[in-house]
């Protein structure tokens, strides 16, 4: 179906490149006004380029540059958007890197560092957006974590325990929205053909190539192939749509079948 998000705004964070682009993609593609945040400027404008072209000229597609870790720029660019754009109706709490070593390797600016990016960001969108969403009687918000927030292992920490935090903090708002119609849910990303995936192959011998590359990487995995962003994409296309009209509170693993735990 057409138009599914239509006359809705969204707010993606790390809406530049790889999961948050295709999901900012998806969403103005079925109708809503995209405003995709992120630091570089040049990354946003190449990718609000793109997902303007997808859209019907309908609805709006911004760039915001914003540093998620300064509750300033929080502030200054959600008021912007909601002047620019209307009032958000779908938080996408995308941001974040993947920062795993021994836990003695961690030390308390890692630790900071980490929950600054991944779990205050979150918290932070959510403070200020959460309450009119429960105003208005609609919202969706969307927090994108990874399988070890549900399967911590050996040499995970920072991002398991994060993670594990931002899984916690959906379950919360959750219960809280739900008397609202405003629905909170999580993706536990796995193995995801990536920008990530990209730095990987370049840090490597290159003895083949990237398609061969992540070919390989994937014949570890239960479905034998890496996923990709359009994947993810259109299950958080469901998330943020009226067919998820009883979905909330659940962190939905997205990894072909990798994570133990259900």
């Amino acid at each position: 179906m057409k138009d599914e998000l239509a006359n809705r705004t969204a707010l993606v964070t790390g809406g530049s490149l790889g999961l948050g682009r295709a999901m900012a993609k998806e969403f103005h593609v079925q109708g809503a006004s995209v405003a995709i945040l992120a630091r570089r400027l040049e990354l946003l404008e190449n990718a609000r380029d793109e997902i303007a072209e997808a859209g019907d000229g309908r609805a709006s597609v911004k760039c915001y540059e914003c540093d998620v870790t300064d509750l300033g720029a929080i502030e200054r660019t959600v008021a912007q958007v909601n002047n620019e754009q209307g009032e958000v109706d779908i938080l996408v709490n995308n941001a974040g890197k993947s920062e795993a070593h021994a836990f003695l390797d961690v030390t308390d600016d890692i630790w900071q560092a980490d929950l600054d990016l991944k779990l205050f960001a979150a918290i932070r969108f959510s403070r200020l957006l959460f309450p009119k969403m429960c105003d208005r009687g609609w919202g969706r918000i969307i927090n994108i974590l990874n399988t070890a927030a549900k399967a911590p292992g050996p040499r995970s920490a920072p991002t398991s325990v994060s993670r594990a935090a931002g899984m916690a903090l959906t379950k919360v708002l959750a219960g809280e929205g739900a008397p609202h119609n405003v629905l909170v849910n999580a993706l536990l990303i796995g193995r995801i053909e990536s920008d990530q995936s990209r730095r990987a192959y370049e840090a490597s011998t290159r003895e083949s190539s990237y398609r061969e590359f992540l070919a390989k990487a994937g014949q570890s995995l239960p479905m034998k192939r890496m996923g990709e962003a359009q994947e993810c994409a259109n299950v958080a296309l469901f998330l943020a749509s009226d067919r998820a009209s009883y979905l909330t509170g659940c962190a939905i693993n997205m990894d072909g079948g990798l994570s133990p735990v259900v």
